[in-house]
């Protein structure tokens, strides 16, 4: 009798193993990967971080079940050249024609998730993966597509895609023998928003959090709590896609990642080289492999992701990759400071949206590099004299619109509010140092003060010594190649430029005098935002 019940028992305990796990090889040795790519989600707007008037449990809970890095940067804070830094493992100025935003992805550099497939890894992706910008290649470097899947949104600027449900195609398709890398990209906060969103959600104004570059008023506030419905949509999907993986019982066994490309699509974020864009939330979550609820302060870039991920997997990083694995970090037992070597971390910029021209050149750069130290950020810009945010004429194309720029570019020099204009959209000196600790908003320069000098040659001294050994060709004499990298878009700079445009294409050719940056046939640039 007795060996009849355990004989019974042991078979249903097969059974749920089996049912849990029908997968079939749902346990696999070798861990999944799963990145969480916020598109526009600033830091600061993650409960983990501090936010008081967005709610975000399901990002929260990655942090609270694994570990959450308060020093993690993006290198060049645009969609393109960020994520290209992301899935190259490599600094945005080591890119070349891929460090500017919408650009043609060079057909040398090699992605992780292509790796991890050719090392037995089923890949894809959902929402956005890449971009935008035109590649080579049967699919986007975030994987193989799965968008088929569609929803009704429950505001206009939420994108249809239903992501949760293209995953599940995914881990339903996939081959269930292999581990899988999957890039789970929702469009939002991405702009646009449907404005006043927040009443429907009936959100308090008085409780949003606004920044000491922005003017407090109604209307920032009110974009501000429009802009935090959409974080709130992202996290619920992040939700859901916790949910497809624990139902299948392959939460533990699959590094989870979560993070953004940039900061908000703000004035004074987005494509600026100021803290709140690409200073980033950044958070991961691996079964028992992280102590649950750890805080790392190690200085991390994107350009490290890749490397760890590979290490994760069982690979060694490729010879491409420049950055360093910080798997070490993930895995040890301690919080806080884990490698000392990791305490600060470099920042640049090039040619982001069109809307800049120098004389008769068009679409030029607005070059900016930077180090961020614990306590400082110092920025030099190379091109002073060009406008940080694009031409006036062009109406400040590098910064999304939205009712907080229309307000901003509205003011008149002697209105109250003139000060907040000039900190978004105002030329800038060479020399940029802000104290974090004081200033986290970065609106007090300090580069002025004579006391600051030394610190100033300092920080800049242990900057290039890095970017001359990266190769950055800015700071080799060589950086004005990244001014006349073509970008693909043609009909809109010809819009743009009228009597100004020229092919970026042929005035490359004439200057450099080979085809270095040809144009994938029969290429499809298939996502258009910015």
């Amino acid at each position: 009798m007795k060996k009849s019940f355990y004989l019974l028992a042991y078979s249903l305990f097969l059974m749920v193993f089996f049912l849990r796990s029908a997968d079939g090889k749902a346990q696999n040795k070798r861990p999944n990967i799963l990145v969480i790519m916020g598109d526009d989600i600033s830091r600061n707007s993650m409960g983990v971080y501090g936010s008081k008037y967005i709610n975000t449990p399901n990002f929260d809970r990655i942090a609270n079940e694994g570990a959450l890095f308060t020093n993690a940067y993006v290198c060049n804070p645009k969609c393109s050249p960020s994520r290209a830094c992301f899935l190259t493992g490599r600094y945005s100025w080591q890119l070349e024609e891929a460090a500017n935003h919408i650009p043609v992805m060079p057909a040398k550099w090699k992605f992780y998730p292509e790796l991890l497939e050719k090392s037995g890894y089923a890949i894809g992706f959902t929402g956005k993966g890449w971009g935008p910008g035109v590649y080579y290649g049967e699919h986007n470097p975030a994987g193989w597509e799965f968008n088929d899947i569609s929803l009704t949104p429950p505001y206009k600027g939420i994108s249809k895609q239903d992501y949760a449900s293209n995953f599940e195609a995914f881990l339903t398709k996939r081959d269930t023998e292999k581990p899988f890398c999957f890039w789970f990209g929702t469009h939002e906060a991405h702009r646009k928003y449907e404005k006043d969103s927040y009443k429907k959600e009936n959100k308090d104004l008085s409780k949003v959090t606004v920044q000491a570059f922005f003017p407090d008023n109604e209307l920032v506030r009110g974009d501000l709590a429009d802009y935090g419905v959409e974080v709130e949509y992202h996290d619920r999907q992040i939700g859901l896609a916790l949910a497809s993986l624990e139902k299948r019982g392959l939460l533990d066994n699959t590094i989870i990642i979560a993070t953004s490309d940039q900061g908000m699509p703000f004035p004074h974020v987005k494509g600026q080289i100021y803290d709140e864009d690409f200073h980033e939330a950044f958070v991961v979550r691996w079964g028992d492999k992280i102590i649950p609820g750890r805080v790392v302060t190690d200085y991390i870039n994107f350009p490290d992701v890749a490397p760890t991920i590979m290490e994760a997997a069982g690979l060694k990083p490729d010879k491409q990759m420049t950055g360093k694995s910080f798997l070490d970090a993930l895995l040890s037992e301690k919080s806080g400071r884990i490698d000392e070597k990791r305490s600060y971390s470099l920042i640049g910029k090039e040619r982001h949206d069109n809307g800049t021209s120098d004389g008769n050149q068009i679409a030029v750069s607005y070059p900016v590099r930077a180090i961020r130290t614990d306590k400082y950020l110092y920025c030099h810009n190379y091109k002073p004299d060009r406008w940080p945010v694009g031409d006036p004429e062009f109406n400040y194309n590098n910064c999304d619109d939205s009712p907080t720029k229309s307000y901003l570019t509205s003011l008149k020099e002697g209105d109250k509010d003139y000060n907040y204009f000039s900190l978004s959209f105002g030329k800038r000196p060479a020399d940029e140092l802000f104290d974090l600790e004081k200033d986290p908003d970065c609106v007090n320069n300090l580069a002025s003060d004579l006391q600051y000098a030394f610190l100033i040659k300092e920080l800049k001294a242990k900057m290039e010594t890095d970017l001359k050994k990266q190769k950055d060709p800015r700071i080799l004499g060589k950086g004005d190649i990244f001014d006349y990298y073509p970008q693909i878009r043609e009909e809109k700079i010809k819009k743009l430029y009228k009597d100004k445009y020229y092919n970026m294409f042929d005035k490359f050719f004439e200057v450099f005098g080979k085809k270095t940056v040809p144009v994938p046939a029969g290429f499809v640039e298939k996502d258009g935002e910015n």
